[in-house]
C-alpha cells in the first residue's frame, strides 16, 4: 500500500511467489536444474535468472505441436496466518501461478498454461471457497500475455513499481510553508498506526486491499517493530505540531524479502505514505517522499519499490512525477473458482 495521496504497500510478504521467466527450456525434467533468464530487452530492471519453484508438486506443462514444452508452470498454494498483516493485502487462501514461457508465441503458450492452471484449481477443494484468489504476477512492460490473462478472467489490481537510483536526478522538493518534517520515535506509534489505517481503508476501495476486524493490531505490531529500529524510515510532516502527512519504508536490510522483485540491488521499499486530504497538492506528499530518496542515496539504494492499487486515481499520477514505473502488474481473480 502507499495511499491517500499516492497508494499502497504494506504488501503481503511471504505470498508474493517467484516471478516468471521467460527463456528457453528444452525439457520440463530440467527445470529444476535450470536458472532461466527473462528477456531484459522488455525490462533491465527483471530480475535475472531464477530456479524451478517447488509449487504444490503438480507438473503444469504445455507441449507444441513438435511435441517440445512451449510452456510450464508451478503452482504455489498458500495460506496466510489468522490475524497476520498479510490478510489485509488479499485472501486468505491464494494459489499463485509461476509461468515458463518457451516459445516465441508467448500468447498462445500463456493461454494454454492458464487452461491447465484452471484445471488443476478445478480439482483442488479449497480453492473452491469464498476467500480465496488465483494469483499471477506478470512484467509491467511485456504486453504480449495481457490478452490471455483478460480472457482467462484475470483482474490487474496491483502494481510494483520501481524508481531505480540512475533515473535522472530530480528536483528536490521542499516543505510547504508551515509544514515540518521530522523523522518518527517510537512515542509516535499512536499516530502512524492511525494514518497508516486510513491508507487501509481507502485502498479498500479498489478491490485488492481488504480492512479486516484486526488490521489495525496487526498494523500497530509491525510498525511498533519498525519505530524500534535506530533511525527509522518513517517521517512525519506536521503543521503547527499536528500530523499532516506520513511515509513508512524499509531500509534493504529489511526489505530483503521483496528485493528477488528486481535484478538491481540493494533493494529498499515504500511501506506507505498517506497525506491528510485537506494538505493534498500542496507538495507535502513529495517532500516526505524527498525524505526517503535521500536517505535511499545516502545508503546507496540501486532501487525503491513500492506497491499501490491499479486503479488508484492518486496513486498512479502521484508515483509517476516521483520518478517511479511499473514493475510487476499482480493479477487476480477472485474467489479462485473464476478464473476461467
Amino acid at each position: 500500500m502507499v495511499t491517500s495521496e499516492p497508494g499502497s504497500a504494506w504488501a503481503g510478504r511471504r505470498d508474493l511467489g517467484l516471478v516468471p521467466d521467460l527463456g528457453l527450456v528444452p525439457d520440463l525434467g530440467l527445470v529444476p536444474d535450470l536458472g532461466l533468464v527473462p528477456d531484459l530487452a522488455i525490462d533491465p530492471l527483471l530480475p535475472l535468472a531464477r530456479g524451478w519453484p517447488p509449487g504444490c508438486g503438480v507438473e503444469l506443462a504445455v507441449d507444441g505441436p513438435d511435441g517440445c514444452l512451449v510452456a510450464a508452470g508451478s503452482c504455489e498454494h498458500w495460506r496466510a496466518e489468522p490475524g497476520s498483516l498479510d490478510l489485509i493485502e488479499g485472501a486468505t487462501a491464494r494459489f499463485r501461478l509461476t509461468p515458463y514461457i518457451t516459445a516465441p508465441d508467448a500468447l498462445a503458450s500463456l493461454d494454454r498454461l492458464l487452461s491447465r492452471w484452471r484445471e488443476h484449481l478445478a480439482a483442488v477443494p479449497e480453492a473452491a471457497g469464498e476467500d480465496t484468489a488465483a494469483v499471477i504476477g506478470w512484467p509491467s512492460r511485456d504486453v504480449t500475455g495481457v490478452r490471455a490473462l483478460v480472457t482467462h478472467g484475470l483482474v490487474p489490481l496491483g502494481v510494483i513499481a520501481a524508481r531505480p537510483a540512475d533515473r535522472r536526478p530530480e528536483v528536490a522538493a521542499g516543505c510547504p510553508p508551515g509544514v515540518r518534517v521530522r523523522r518518527a520515535a517510537p512515542a509516535d506509534l499512536d499516530v502512524v498506526v492511525r494514518m497508516g489505517m486510513e491508507v487501509v481503508r481507502f485502498d479498500a476501495h479498489f478491490g485488492g486491499v481488504i480492512d479486516r476486524p484486526w488490521a489495525t493490531q496487526a498494523l500497530r505490531t509491525e510498525v511498533a517493530g519498525l519505530l524500534a529500529e535506530h533511525e527509522p524510515w518513517v517521517w512525519l510532516a506536521e503543521r503547527d505540531d499536528d500530523p499532516v502527512g506520513l511515509l513508512i519504508a524499509e531500509p534493504p536490510e529489511v526489505a530483503g524479502w521483496i528485493a528477488p522483485r528486481t535484478g538491481r540491488s540493494p533493494v529498499a521499499y515504500l511501506l506507505a505514505l498517506f497525506v491528510a486530504p485537506a494538505e493534498r497538492g500542496a507538495g507535502v506528499g513529495a517532500a516526505l517522499t524527498g525524505y526517503l530518496h535521500r536517505a535511499a542515496a545516502a545508503a546507496r539504494v540501486a532501487v525503491i519499490l513500492l506497491q499501490y492499487e491499479q486503479v488508484n486515481p492518486l496513486a498512479v499520477p502521484f508515483w509517476g512525477h516521483q520518478g517511479y514505473r511499473p514493475l510487476w502488474t499482480t493479477w487476480e481473480a477472485r474467489p479462485a473458482r473464476m478464473l476461467r
